[in-house]
């Protein structure tokens, strides 16, 4: 069963070499385990969607070019997600304000040719009672 995503979950992209916190408004009106909970909307580059360290997709021209100064040896460059989508699917049963709620199935495009995905929906907070 999906699980609903909220702030803080880590998120990761299949050409950057770091994970990155998913980044919630914190007046998001629906909240779970007391955070604010994410819906397919959270898309937003810099905003919600933060950098994962170094990119080393060709299809980045900062990456391209840095590569082809080293004669074709494959130069990561820092990453700057860009996402023109929201995620996809979301939830068909959950809404948050008419919107479908994130889940940690969804699955995130970058122009640079990245996959982006939910490798932790939900921080960790202590126990839960």
């Amino acid at each position: 069963m999906p699980k609903l995503v909220v702030q803080g979950a880590l998120c990761k992209c299949s050409f950057g070499v770091a994970p990155s916190a998913l980044q919630i408004l914190p007046a998001t009106p629906v909240k779970t385990m007391k955070l604010p909970t994410a819906t397919i909307m959270y898309s937003k580059p810099m905003v919600n969607i933060l950098p994962f360290g170094m990119c080393s997709s060709m299809a980045n021209p900062q990456v391209a070019s840095a590569t082809a100064a080293a004669m074709g040896v494959l130069t990561p460059m820092p990453c700057v997600p860009n996402i023109v989508s929201p995620w996809v699917p979301g939830s068909p049963k959950v809404k948050i304000g008419k919107i479908p709620a994130l889940t940690d199935m969804c699955k995130l495009n970058c122009l640079w040719g990245g996959m982006i995905e939910i490798v932790n929906p939900i921080q960790q907070v202590g126990k839960l009672k």
